[in-house]
């Protein structure tokens, strides 16, 4: 083989790792950032991805016309801080280096994420009420959708399975039904555009979605986390979901997370309420927001064992008085109590809709919350309970169900109870001095009480369980 041969092939090689050819070259996004996103609108957005190291990476936009420009480290990254406009578009974003990359059909406005398990998860082609008028009526080029694929990860992931699609009859039967009526009412209400990302997982129980160092620092949620039986259509790993299905969207910003789960909580729901502050409080530190986080109260359900099903509900109702900027869409009138897989997702979906609207974009039009219990007052042998959001509380029926009364010894017996006031009057013959006292205890329990706004009353107990 000759000297200049040899000369020749290393001018090559040396030109080729000085310069790089366009054909090796890999300048890419995560799958978050893609054709037909919704952005969070007037917001700063990290624009992150890969590329070769030392690679001269420029971003524009279409909005403003603005150039920035960055260098991709020796790690192989790039991350730029883009300002996005006002809801509208739509908008394109470019991205050069070694090649080009172009996102097309960008609209700004509001970004919701939907997570747990499978009432969130649950697609409208599953069976909803009223299907076929919904699915044919489902064609809305300002509501786009994001579903992230199954998947789970002992170590933080980089990126997601998952690509955006624009609202049509066939993406929307494919999609998160609560999701589709929740969006669905915003854009009717804010008209402007949203964005739905969808990552959820039938079965999971909440360690899953919380990071495992979160779990691992308390003694109280590792031994709780042990109680979690195991399912075949799901994991139990604290952390695996979270690792693999929330981390690597993180920090896209967004305005808040529907949170529909709990059902896979059942045999260690002592510590639910615990368990519920601490993934809220990692999801904010990792999407770098103080995210409104609402939730559904779980359905009664006829099959859960003993009062494991309303035990987590309570759980649910306690979260709300330590987690901020959340609220909770309780579901029991519009439950199944034989199917945990309620088919009414339309008014579930308005409820979440209804919460966000009232709290979140301050429209005082649209109701929050059914009544929720605050304290109660002894009064010889009465009890009176007193309620938040009980403005016009009322019975369905001539009698009010589901209250009861314990004395000292602990023993519950059912009690008459009537309304005065906005409040509620409970008195038992069995109890002459009555010292607790709790609402819709049972797995099964649909309440009869409602709010002016016809929301249904969350149950209480006022003893720990």
């Amino acid at each position: 083989m000759s000297s200049k041969f040899l000369a020749k092939v290393s001018l090559v090689l040396m030109l080729f790792y000085l310069f790089p050819n366009t054909a090796y070259s890999n300048v890419s996004l995560p799958a978050i950032f893609g054709k037909h996103m919704v952005m969070q609108q007037n917001s700063e957005v990290k624009l992150w991805g890969w590329g070769k190291p030392m690679e001269k990476i420029r971003v524009t936009t279409s909005w403003d016309n603005d150039t920035l420009n960055t260098v991709t480290t020796n790690n192989a990254k790039w991350s730029v801080m883009l300002k996005t406009p006002e809801a509208g578009g739509p908008y394109s974003i470019k991205i050069e280096g070694y090649n080009s990359v172009v996102i097309d059909d960008i609209l700004m406005g509001e970004v919701w994420l939907l997570s747990g398990q499978s009432n969130m998860e649950w697609k409208t082609s599953f069976g909803i009420n009223n299907i076929g008028e919904e699915v044919e009526n489902a064609d809305n080029n300002e509501i786009r959708f994001f579903s992230v694929t199954l998947k789970t990860s002992p170590t933080k992931c980089i990126d997601v399975s998952g690509q955006w699609m624009k609202c049509t009859p066939e993406s929307m039967n494919d999609f998160s039904a609560i999701g589709y009526f929740f969006g669905k009412e915003l854009n009717k209400e804010l008209k402007i555009p949203v964005g739905l990302i969808s990552s959820n997982w039938g079965g999971t129980p909440i360690e899953t979605w919380v990071p495992e160092q979160e779990i691992l620092a308390s003694n109280e949620l590792t031994e709780s986390a042990q109680k979690v039986p195991y399912f075949p259509w799901a994991p139990n790993m604290p952390g695996c979901v979270y690792n693999a299905m929330i981390a690597p969207i993180m920090p896209f910003p967004m305005k808040g997370v529907l949170w529909y789960q709990g059902e896979a909580n059942v045999d260690n729901s002592a510590t639910y309420t615990k368990t519920l502050e601490t993934l809220v409080r990692s999801w904010r530190k990792g999407f770098k927001t103080d995210l409104a986080f609402y939730y559904a109260q779980i359905a009664p359900f006829t099959h859960y064992a003993k009062d494991a099903g309303v035990k987590v509900r309570e759980a649910q109702r306690r979260a709300l008085e330590s987690i901020p900027n959340s609220g909770m869409a309780v579901m029991s009138d519009i439950g199944d109590t034989l199917d945990i897989h309620p088919r009414n997702k339309i008014d579930a979906g308005k409820r979440f809709a209804h919460l966000a609207l009232n709290k979140t974009y301050k429209l005082s039009d649209f109701p929050a919350s059914g009544p929720l219990f605050k304290t109660f007052l002894i009064k010889g042998s009465e009890v009176e309970v007193i309620f938040d959001c009980a403005e016009g509380l009322h019975c369905e029926k001539a009698d009010l169900p589901y209250f009861e009364l314990a004395g000292e010894d602990g023993i519950w017996f059912s009690a008459q109870a009537f309304i005065k006031n906005d409040k509620v009057l409970v008195k038992s013959e069995e109890v002459r001095n009555p010292v607790n006292v709790r609402f819709a205890w049972a797995n099964s329990a649909t309440p009869k009480l409602f709010n002016k706004d016809n929301l249904p009353a969350s149950c209480f107990t006022t003893i720990d369980f």
